[in-house]
């Protein structure tokens, strides 16, 4: 067996079963989970029409490299998107979802020979840590700021630690926090990559589910307003689930630097990473079309305007620029805070210990918990209600 596979830690939701074991939850109240960022809302009918009319798909093997009809609708999204021209021949790739894409990205560029070190955000996607692990790199886990919402200190990454990074994982907006890098950041990371040579994967599956007036930017987009126009050393990973509410359909692309590409295209052809034409069609309808996502935002934001000020009274929490996450704070433990929300009331949530490792002492993610507002309003605010009825009654008894 690969003796990598060792050091992979359980993942949030088996931790959460664990949790979970032995807790009986209320019959009279319907459970209600905020703990998956599973997204529930409709999938669009024109999507689904795309897929059922391409089945003939299925009888021909896929090229790993994609069709060029799904390239060219990926580069006109980004130019829509972004104000971006990019090569849909050299410089976007299909994936099958972002998921599989940031794992088998680390795969791609880290050379295990060199004591090689993968830096990621610190609390974080677990992928990042695992796809670091099992390419023998050691993880970083970056220093975050829970006074600035959390925002990487940059500056606390030491300079021989740089010196070994061969990729770094950021995610803008935020999971799961949901904020968004500003330019400056950006830059920052720019010239510590020219000045050490490791290279960005930048993961913007939340990028358009935003509740500012201006969506979020972009790591090409930043790239590209800076004059790095070639996006040397950078790939930005983005995929329809969020967007367009098509979780199963495991389908998003890959953009940036020719050359990276070049070599991740030959990594993901003996792999095995072609996507499904029928996935393709849809795909290509899906990003081909505007109208939905819209409508997708506006569901999201009136959501968010009704269950953040029920929360916001009894939890420090706040609407997030982006996203479909609460990153909340509790009072005590956020295990326990967990477990004994569902014992007494049926609904889920994430501890946020479970999505950060401790640093020095410290685990950036303890005493918070994460809810993914996914379920239609009407769910989610029932939910907002009994958990502000928790949180008065703890309060109540202490």
């Amino acid at each position: 067996m690969n003796p990598l596979l060792h050091k992979l830690q359980p993942y949030p939701f088996e931790r959460l079963r664990h949790l979970f074991a032995g807790v009986t939850p209320p019959r009279d109240l319907r459970p209600i989970s905020l703990g998956i960022g599973e997204p529930k809302h409709p999938t669009p009918a024109f999507i689904e029409k795309a897929l059922m009319e391409s089945l003939s798909g299925l009888a021909v093997y896929p090229a790993t490299a994609g069709e060029p009809a799904l390239k060219q609708a990926c580069t006109g999204w980004l130019a829509r998107r972004y104000g971006l021209a990019l090569d849909p021949a050299t410089q976007v790739l299909p994936v099958n979802g972002s998921r599989e894409a940031l794992f088998a990205f680390a795969q791609t560029v880290v050379d295990p020979a060199h004591d090689a070190v993968v830096v990621c955000p610190n609390p974080f996607y677990q992928i990042y840590e695992g796809a670091a692990l099992l390419a023998g790199a050691t993880p970083f886990y970056a220093p975050s700021d829970p006074a600035r919402n959390f925002a990487i200190d940059w500056d606390q990454v030491p300079e021989d630690v740089w010196a070994r990074t061969r990729l770094l994982f950021v995610c803008s907006p935020g999971n799961p926090t949901g904020a968004v890098m500003p330019l400056e950041e950006w830059k920052r990371l720019f010239d510590l990559s020219d000045r050490y040579g490791f290279v960005i994967a930048s993961d913007e599956c939340y990028s358009e589910i935003y509740f500012r007036d201006e969506p979020p930017l972009g790591g090409l987009q930043a790239a590209a307003q800076l004059g790095r126009t070639d996006f040397r050393r950078l790939v930005a990973f983005t995929s329809l689930s969020k967007r367009s509410n098509v979780p199963g359909l495991r389908s998003g692309f890959v953009a940036g630097d020719a050359a990276i590409l070049k070599q991740f295209l030959l990594y993901r052809t003996y792999h095995g990473g072609a996507m499904s034409p029928v996935v393709q069609a849809a795909s290509v309808a899906a990003w081909n079309d505007e109208a939905h996502v819209v409508d997708n935002r506006a569901m999201y934001r009136q959501k968010f305007a009704e269950v953040t000020p029920v929360l916001a009274e009894v939890m420090d929490v706040a609407l997030p620029d982006a996203s479909f996450y609460l990153w909340a704070g509790v009072q005590g433990s956020d295990e326990d805070f967990a477990r004994d929300l569902l014992a007494q009331y049926n609904v889920t949530v994430l501890p946020g210990s479970y999505l950060a490792r401790e640093v020095a002492g410290r685990n950036p993610g303890a005493g918070r918990v994460r809810m993914a507002l996914v379920a239609d309003t009407a769910e989610c605010l029932e939910a907002a209600q009994r958990i502000a009825r928790f949180v008065r009654e703890r309060r109540s008894t202490r």
